[in-house]
Parts: C-alpha cells; sequence; structure tokens
C-alpha cells in the first residue's frame, strides 16, 4: 500500500520512428515535491528507453484517485495517519480507511433482477404467447405477443424478484444468512459485522491478511463481495472501508475539486465544501455495528484498526446510516 503526500509530472516529447510521440510519468514521495520530481523524470527517462529498445511502453499515466491498473499508488488527500492507517479524502469528498493488513469487506445487496429471473419472465411470457396465439389460431398474435413480451421482460423480472424477496428471503436476509454461515464453517475466524446503507460490512479481528492472498480472497467469494471493492484490494494492496457518508446522501454535492493535488485556484472552494459537509457529516453514521461472530480472538493490530474504524463511522451511535 502506497498513498504519497507529494505529486509531480514529467512530459517529454520525441522523435520515434518518424512520430512524434509524446511520454508522460508521475512521480510520488513522501518526502518532499522535489523528490516527487525527481521520481517523474526517472520514470519518464525509463519509458523512453524502454521505447527506444521496441518495447511495449504506455504513453500516458491516467490521473485517477485509485483502482489504477497501472500500478499506481492511491491519490487522494491524506488527512491523518496513524503509523500505517492511513485516512485519505476521496474524489467525491468522503474520508477513507486505508489499512495494508486489516481485513475489510464490503457486500452490497443486488436490487436488479437476476439472468435466472429475466429468462424465467420471459419464458412464462413466450409461454402464454403460445397458448394466446393457439386460442385465436393466429400468427399475428404469436409475433405481437413475443415482441411485447421483451418490451416488457425488465418490469416483469423487477415483479419477479419483488416476490422472492417478499415470500422467501430479503436482500438483508440473504447478505447475513451468508456471512453467518461463513462463520460457522471457520469458527476460529472472528468477524464483526456492520449494516452499511446498501448493505453490510465485515472487519476480520482474529490476524491479518495480505489483500492479494489466497484467505483474502476465499472470504471475499464467500460473501460474494462487491467486485469493485475486490479489485481495488489487489490493485492497491491494501483494505479499505469508507468512514464518513457519501455526500449527496446527507444533501450535499459531491466534491467537485478534480483529483488530488488539486490546483491551486480550487483550494478555498474545498476548504468550503469540507466545512460544510463535516458540519453536516457528524450527523451520521457511516454503518452500524450489528453483531460479533466466530472466535474471540483478536489481533492487536485488527482491534487498534477497530477503534478507528468505529469511532469515525460513528458504528455505535443511534444515527441514520449514509
Amino acid at each position: 500500500m502506497i498513498i504519497p503526500k507529494y505529486w509531480a509530472e514529467a512530459k517529454i516529447t520525441i522523435q520515434h520512428e518518424e512520430k512524434q510521440i509524446t511520454i508522460k510519468r508521475f512521480g510520488w514521495s513522501d518526502l518532499s515535491m522535489e523528490d516527487a520530481q525527481i521520481h517523474a523524470e526517472a520514470r519518464k527517462t525509463e519509458a523512453v528507453e524502454k521505447l527506444k529498445s521496441r518495447q511495449d511502453v504506455r504513453k500516458f499515466d491516467h490521473k485517477i484517485p485509485y483502482n489504477s491498473r497501472e500500478g499506481l499508488p492511491i491519490r487522494e488527500e491524506i488527512i491523518d495517519q496513524k503509523n500505517d492507517v492511513i485516512i485519505t479524502r476521496n474524489s467525491y469528498g468522503a474520508l477513507c480507511l486505508n489499512t495494508p493488513d486489516v481485513l475489510f469487506a464490503d457486500i452490497d445487496f443486488n436490487d436488479a433482477p437476476s439472468r435466472q429471473l429475466y429468462f424465467a419472465g420471459l419464458f412464462a411470457l413466450f409461454l402464454l404467447c403460445a397458448v394466446s396465439a393457439l386460442l385465436f389460431k393466429s400468427w399475428i398474435v404469436l409475433g405481437i405477443g413475443i415482441l411485447f413480451s421483451i418490451m416488457i421482460s425488465r418490469q416483469t423480472a423487477e415483479k419477479l424478484l419483488e416476490i422472492q424477496h417478499r415470500f422467501i428471503a430479503n436482500p438483508e436476509q440473504q447478505g447475513l444468512a451468508l456471512i453467518r454461515s461463513f462463520s460457522q464453517s471457520h469458527p476460529t475466524w472472528h468477524l464483526r459485522v456492520y449494516r452499511t446503507p446498501k448493505g453490510f460490512r465485515v472487519l476480520v479481528m482474529h490476524q491479518i491478511f495480505d489483500p492479494r492472498g489466497e484467505e483474502a480472497q476465499q472470504l471475499f467469494n464467500a460473501l460474494q463481495a462487491d467486485p469493485n471493492y475486490v479489485r481495488m484490494c489487489k490493485n492497491q494492496n491494501c483494505f479499505r472501508a469508507r468512514i464518513s457518508p457519501k455526500p449527496w446522501r446527507i444533501g450535499v454535492e459531491a466534491l467537485r475539486s478534480g483529483v488530488w493535488p488539486v490546483q491551486e485556484d480550487r483550494l478555498l472552494d474545498r476548504e468550503i465544501w469540507i466545512t460544510k459537509y463535516q458540519s453536516l457529516a457528524q450527523k451520521y453514521a457511516s454503518c452500524k455495528f450489528i453483531e460479533q461472530l466466530g472466535s474471540q480472538l483478536t489481533h492487536p493490530k485488527a482491534k487498534r484498526v477497530q477503534s478507528i474504524h468505529d469511532q469515525y463511522c460513528n458504528a455505535n451511535l443511534n444515527l441514520e446510516i449514509a
């Protein structure tokens, strides 16, 4: 996990195989802007040398905050740091806890109908069309029915999902059942379960983990963790949890000052936005603690991260989740 304090950029345009090619590379450092610039220049030079030796070279580093497939570090403002636990402000303004080895897993409710429900709905509609066509002895009725069935397939699948939730299990029950089932089959694991606005968060307490390791992946697969979150863990080699509300859930527009570090002429607007956001955010919780499952074994580092997480999230207060 790398979350640098300083960022710089180096760019060069060269003639290569009768074409003008521009190479741009970022550099980063925890020491100074000068050190970040030296790093950027070194990465630029390395890219040019690879290009000259006819290796496949990416022309530009893309300026994105995190989850980069290019191997770039997390690019967010550092708000606080406690040893190797780093609190950052993400691109839309919420705070995030980043840890290299304390496992968080986010499980989002699946509110969209599955492929099976779409097929089931279409099959039922097509069957109805076939019966109607036989009754009226008309190919036209069949054709119109099939066309109409395709047009309303989404609404039909959504209705089937609603019926499924009402009579079988709603997404909350299904998600909690997955977590409890995993706990029963892994009794030595210590899990803390939190409710989030759109699902659950699991914090694993009994040991620390490699974000790219098999044990973490085992948990992600079993709990059907958010695929974007799983991909981020691998790309950034860390675990991450949002610990303040999403702005639009508390009546504030998302922060629009760009990827960190922001331009100097945007800093004042950014500070005004942060002041407004923080005054409202303290009235909400980012998640709410529900239950503890499994063993009582607790790793000291996981305990420290849990304390930071719960305090920032207002996880033990009776507040609306946002």
